[in-house]
């Protein structure tokens, strides 16, 4: 069990679903093909299926139309990764992917977006995992937990205090998803590289770091939030923070440095999403080598 949708290819192998444009053109989308010569290429091979009278697609002819219509670099390219998720498909392992980063640099977004191209069903935040241990203890006796991760004086001592408190929570959960053999995405600050498990024994363990290089674009990201939320999280909290938000993440990226943990430069949430997924494809290529 690894707790994740674990779809064929469309393709019409022998055995799996019927060729299907639609479910090749979203799969073409994920491995970052555009949407328009995705569908122009899935459609493609549609036509000539019906020309030759056939119901399978190879992974030989479909890098052959691939390179036709995206090009001798990014043809290969494309239908490689293809393989390379066919293969991620067969693996018999949990995938724990870990998205850490400071407040504003798009970690929601990234792990909802990877769980989605990979299949898994539960994702979750330290944020979620910190407001239910807010219900169990009160803020006389674990003061850190009821209070935003960049505040306090200094900010870093009280963040630092906050995550030892929430990551008793966060490895809890880890626990019984790994006990369960089901595979999750974990977002948030608290994940800080170097207090989390490298590897574990029987699950693929993958963790990155986002970062915002540009403090006008981390600005820019809260006024986003506060328009599509509509004021739901107070935008100003956040703007007047910014200092010490940032502070963090240099905390975060120092140590992702240190410990050998990717940091991803996220102020493009899709090429961001991309970058999270190569690394995801990368690790298990190196497990089934391995293997």
């Amino acid at each position: 069990m690894t707790g994740r949708r674990r779809d064929p290819l469309p393709l019409g192998d022998p055995g799996g679903p019927p060729y299907s444009k639609g479910l090749l053109a979203r799969t073409l989308v994920a491995t970052g093909v555009p949407i328009e010569p995705a569908y122009l290429l899935a459609k493609r091979l549609e036509v000539d299926l019906a020309e030759r009278d056939a119901r399978a697609v190879s992974f030989e002819h479909l890098e052959e139309r691939a390179t036709e219509m995206l090009g001798e670099e990014d043809g290969p390219r494309i239908v490689a990764r293809l393989r390379r998720f066919a293969a991620l498909q067969a693996l018999e392992l949990p995938i724990m992917l870990l998205v850490g980063g400071a407040t504003g640099t798009g970690k929601s977004s990234v792990a909802t977006d990877v769980a989605h191209l990979l299949g898994i069903t539960r994702v979750t935040s330290t944020d979620f995992i910190r407001q239910t241990i807010r219900a169990f203890f009160s803020e006389r006796s674990m003061p850190s937990v009821h209070h935003s991760s960049f505040e306090g004086d200094p900010a870093l001592i009280g963040f630092l205090d906050q995550t030892r408190n929430v990551l008793v929570g966060v490895d809890a959960a880890m626990d019984r998803a790994l006990a369960e053999g089901w595979s999750m995405v974990l977002e948030g600050v608290h994940l800080v590289p170097g207090l989390m498990p490298a590897e574990i024994e029987g699950a693929l363990v993958v963790h990155v770091v986002l970062q915002l290089e540009s403090e006008e674009i981390h600005r820019l990201r809260f006024h986003i939030r506060d328009e599509l939320t509509g004021g739901v999280r107070p935008m100003d909290k956040y703007l007047d923070q910014l200092h010490q938000i940032r502070h963090i993440q240099d905390y975060l990226v120092e140590r992702a440095l240190k410990h050998g943990v990717p940091v991803i430069e996220s102020s493009n949430i899709e090429r961001a999403t991309t970058a999270a997924l190569e690394l995801v494809l990368g690790s298990a290529d190196r497990v089934q080598v391995l293997v």
